[in-house]
């Protein structure tokens, strides 16, 4: 499977997301945020580290406002990790890549 980020749309949700072989993290963020560009090499370091187990695409919340709305993002950055149609956990705001690491552990394990 993909070692990396992909970036995904409204337009691309259900074929990347919802029929995705294995679970799913998604990275909301926004170009203005600038919480957003310190999770992002987190978010890229778990995409090397659990790519074999994980699928990460990352969607800018603006010009997605259908998925920003069906998964209740209020805040940038946000993640949800999903596997099929169940959302397993839903973070928003900045988190230590200790909690990430923990987070996609104790789901992916």
């Amino acid at each position: 499977m993909s070692k990396g980020v992909i970036s995904i749309t409204d337009a691309d949700f259900e074929t990347e997301v919802l029929q995705a072989n294995q679970p799913v993290l998604i990275y909301f963020w926004a170009s203005w945020c600038g919480p957003c560009q310190l999770m992002s090499p987190l978010v890229n370091s778990a995409a090397t580290t659990y790519g074999d187990r994980l699928k990460v695409v990352k969607m800018e919340v603006d010009p997605n406002p259908v998925t920003v709305k069906q998964y209740q993002v209020e805040g940038v950055p946000a993640l949800r990790l999903i596997e099929g149609d169940k959302l397993l956990i839903s973070t928003e705001g900045v988190i230590s890549k200790e909690k990430l690491l923990s987070i996609l552990d104790s789901h992916l394990n």
